[in-house]
């Protein structure tokens, strides 16, 4: 048995919640809104982000960080990427200086282009650092529906040690050391997820977006493989295998953030599209390694009002025919 604690009560934190209590972990749920913890804790329910699940009775969960950060072993940071610098800070001083950190939001600092586990050892150096990622649906894995992700560590002992003690229930979890690898493909597969959500809310056909997912997955594994990922690691769970699995769901906050904007609905009020913070960043990386990603470039003109859905397709059928690889 560890002792966990979960920063982050929205929909991939509470599920995570439930599925490591569920093995018999000591869990703690941290969540910034007091009024949701209460719930989570009284109701056993998490209505904004799960709606209709129920979660276990041992559940609870707290808005008080020393409280779910005494004694725990591993901290996940399960909070929106953007806040993972401002949360890691708020933890010094809370966490044990031996606790193992795991980053499971997907996605890019977009003001400093540092990868999540980047910004947590920043903040709390000594620490060993790590990543959680891979194709997952809160909504399947609080159901208990079968999972399988990645954990990578810097150290592949600590890994498999981590994965090994983590894999249970519904849950499988692949161990990795290639921390860099992991974060990329999660983070950039949002992007790409909303470039074909765009596509299918302009209704622009399966073709399309088949040729769109192969395209796109070409970028993230190109800008990947320059940023220090290893091309194994991009074709596996946590690049190839969440890019499939965000590109086929509306249960995809980015996919269905893309639909909307394609189909020229009003995305007022949709729920959090990581992709939508990480656009631009990952099109000032690309730049900077000289890589070309006309689909990300694309999908951040598009979303920033500079270009229609029916002029990004025009755009991206006329570019100049060159070979496949």
């Amino acid at each position: 048995m560890s002792r966990i604690a979960i920063l982050g009560a929205g929909a991939w934190g509470t599920a995570l919640a439930a599925a490591f209590l569920g093995q018999g972990h000591a869990v703690k749920l941290w969540g910034r809104n007091p009024d949701l913890c209460a719930e989570i804790t009284r109701e056993h329910s998490n209505r904004t982000y799960l709606a209709g699940a129920t979660l276990p009775e041992a559940l609870t969960a707290t808005s008080e960080l020393g409280e779910a950060l005494a004694d725990a072993e591993i901290v996940l940071f399960v909070a929106p990427a953007q806040t993972t610098r401002e949360l890691a800070g708020r933890i010094a001083g809370l966490v044990a200086d031996d606790a193992a950190l795991i980053a499971c939001a997907k996605g890019i600092d977009n003001k400093t282009g540092q990868m999540q586990s980047e910004l947590i050892a920043e903040a709390l150096p000594g620490h060993d650092v790590g990543v959680l990622s891979g194709p997952s649906f809160a909504a399947d894995v609080v159901r208990g529906l079968p999972t399988a992700v990645v954990l990578a560590m810097p150290d592949i002992k600590q890994a498999r040690a981590m994965a090994q003690a983590l894999s249970g229930g519904a849950i499988r979890i692949y161990a990795s050391d290639d921390v860099t690898g992991v974060q990329i493909g999660g983070a950039l597969k949002n992007v790409m997820a909303i470039a074909v959500g765009i596509c299918r809310g302009g209704g622009m056909g399966a073709s399309a977006e088949a040729a769109l997912i192969t395209r796109g997955y070409a970028e993230l594994a190109r800008l990947g493989v320059a940023m220090g990922a290893r091309t194994e690691t991009l074709m596996g769970l946590s690049g190839l295998g969440d890019l499939v699995l965000t590109c086929s769901s509306e249960l995809s906050r980015n996919f269905a953030y893309g639909i909307a904007v394609g189909s020229g609905s009003d995305v007022t009020g949709l729920k959090l599209a990581e992709g939508v913070h990480t656009v631009s960043i990952a099109n000032a990386l690309a730049a900077r390694h000289h890589i070309e990603c006309p689909v990300m470039h694309t999908a951040e003109l598009v979303l920033a009002g500079r270009m229609s859905a029916r002029d990004a397709r025009a755009a991206l059928m006329s570019r100049p025919v060159k070979t496949e690889s």
